[in-house]
């Protein structure tokens, strides 16, 4: 059977993604597909856009970050304040909204990239945290986008056309990456730092590209959100929020671009399925987690215990 080329297999996904995308909005359009339906699309979407971009550090790079909602969250604010700030026609007002957070939120992922690549592990996980805690308590203080009250009065733009179209764009461009010399050289970091450095990659340059292609795009989701609900508040970027996009990211498998689609969006649609057993909504939430886990990771698990037995065999 003749390999089907990566070129090929893009072109069959794209054919599949415009089929979907006109399904839905025809689905949408006959009123099949509730409006608080659609909701829940357009925020599937943006998860997915979060978890698919967060995989490139975390997955394909291997380093464990957890300040995304920090990225989120300025890139959030910064379209907000531009829409509100500057009177244009919409169809022009927000394409550059949307490319002016997932820039903003680039130029901080660089700027915190500088320092906090230089480590690894858990030190690393520690700074981003911390980075997006800063994020969050700065606007906290800043009286000119409402502080703890919150920002209101932010046009509603985002649309599901905008969010599906954006989160197949990322899809798309975060699988070419991968599939680039770049993206080669960011999975070689993630096998063998020192084997890559030894082959003459610059890994510092290569971690930066991965950490900032992340920001950018967790920007422009912050933009969708900010542009969808019409109102920003700080407490809504927090560490729990870094943490739900880090498990999409880890039950859809570190590394799995389609994982990371999956799980983004079954974790979206979860809690809302949910919410007719309120009282025993986060409970049976946490065992489907659970569940995922072990069916995910129990051939890795078996692994281990079979290694672990096989010491102490040759022990005994």
């Amino acid at each position: 059977m003749k390999k089907v080329s990566f070129k090929q297999q893009l072109l069959i996904e794209l054919g599949i993604t415009l089929g979907l995308f006109l399904l839905l909005q025809v689905l949408m359009n006959l009123g099949v597909i509730t409006t608080y339906w659609k909701g829940i699309f357009i925020t599937i979407c943006i998860n997915v856009i979060l978890t698919v971009s967060l995989n490139i550090t975390s997955g394909f790079l291997g380093e464990l970050a957890l300040g995304h909602a920090g990225f989120m969250a300025a890139g959030a604010y910064i379209a907000a304040v531009f829409s509100k700030s500057i009177a244009l026609i919409p169809s022009v007002e927000f394409p550059l909204a949307l490319l002016i957070g997932g820039l903003f939120a680039m130029l901080l992922g660089y700027l915190v990239s500088i320092p906090t690549l230089r480590l690894r592990g858990d030190y690393l996980a520690i700074i981003t945290l911390a980075f997006g805690e800063i994020v969050r308590n700065v606007l906290l203080n800043i009286k000119f986008t409402g502080g703890a009250g919150g920002y209101s009065s932010i046009p509603k733009y985002t649309t599901f056309p905008w969010t599906f179209f954006l989160a197949a764009a990322c899809v798309l461009l975060s699988r070419s990456l991968i599939n680039s010399r770049q993206g080669r050289a960011i999975i070689s970091i993630r096998e063998d730092e020192i084997a890559a450095e030894s082959s003459g990659i610059d890994t510092n340059k290569y971690k930066k590209l991965a950490f900032v292609y992340s920001a950018f795009f967790a920007g422009i989701a912050g933009a969708l959100y900010a542009h969808y609900m019409g109102f920003l508040q700080p407490a809504y970027f927090n560490l729990d929020k870094s943490i739900e996009i880090l498990v999409m990211c880890v039950l859809g498998g570190m590394g799995n671009i389609t994982g990371s689609i999956i799980s983004a969006s079954i974790l979206t649609i979860l809690p809302e399925a949910l919410r007719q057993i309120a009282d025993y909504r986060m409970l049976v939430y946490s065992v489907v987690l659970i569940v995922m886990m072990l069916v995910k990771y129990a051939p890795q698990f078996q692994g281990l215990l079979a290694k672990f037995k096989h010491q102490k065999e040759e022990e005994a």
